[in-house]
């Protein structure tokens, strides 16, 4: 039997999601063609499906966790191709760890941003973001470091407005997200929230080829627009 609350997979949690996203930008008033930002590697078919229903491009925003040395798993930060990191410094400080120590980590995690962003790009030129309405989507918000790191630098291209949208979100960093983001839409915020994929029937990860041919497809079919 199937659990009342899990997705079949990304692509049911993307149409699922399209819909209030749609229906948010529409009550907002909200117009022009919004710019997907997709989380890879799981959140691009779910940005494949929002971009289909609210006629927007797609794209991907590259963001790196930053784990502990000795927990890599716990990300204590995020990184993205420029831009100082996005560091929780509370939890620095509770394990007696500072900034500079983590540099190691840093550049390894932005070299890995570099290496997918020409993966996945290609020749593809990247996306006008000043004064468009940008939404980053991934599969599932859970810390948000990763999350926090791609607004922020989303941010500093000036968009006209700047939104995040999941289909299951953990609820505590969905508050905290809302300081980074005009508005952050998810469709379930469970009390227990897990980061693994319990949410999905179908949780089977994404690799480099299938990021590039699910691009590619959007690319093809709905050419991004240029100004």
């Amino acid at each position: 039997m199937e659990h009342p609350d899990r997705f079949t997979d990304r692509t049911e949690a993307g149409r699922a999601l399209a819909q209030h996203v749609a229906q948010y930008l529409q009550h907002a008033g909200y117009g022009g063609r919004p710019l997907i930002a997709a989380l890879p590697r799981g959140g691009v078919p779910v940005g494949l499906e929002l971009a289909h229903a609210v006629d927007g491009d797609l794209d991907i925003v590259v963001a790196r966790k930053i784990g502990l040395p000795w927990q890599p798993e716990l990300g204590i930060g995020a990184v993205t191709a420029d831009g100082p990191p996005i560091l929780d410094h509370r939890v620095l400080a509770q394990v007696g760890l500072t900034a500079q120590q983590l540099n190691p980590a840093i550049e390894r995690e932005r070299a890995e941003v570099h290496r997918r962003l020409r993966r996945y790009h290609g020749d593809q030129p990247p996306p006008r973001v000043t004064g468009r309405v940008v939404i980053v989507v991934d599969d599932r918000l859970a810390t948000g470091v990763t999350a926090r790191a791609a607004l922020a630098s989303l941010r500093a291209q000036e968009p006209d407005r700047l939104l995040y949208a999941a289909p299951v979100c953990a609820p505590e960093s969905a508050d905290l997200l809302r300081r980074d983001a005009d508005a952050v839409i998810c469709l379930r915020m469970p009390a227990r929230f897990r980061a693994d994929g319990q949410w999905y029937t179908d949780f089977t990860q994404l690799d480099d080829e299938q990021v590039t041919q699910l691009l590619a497809r959007s690319w093809h079919t709905t050419p991004t627009r240029r100004p």
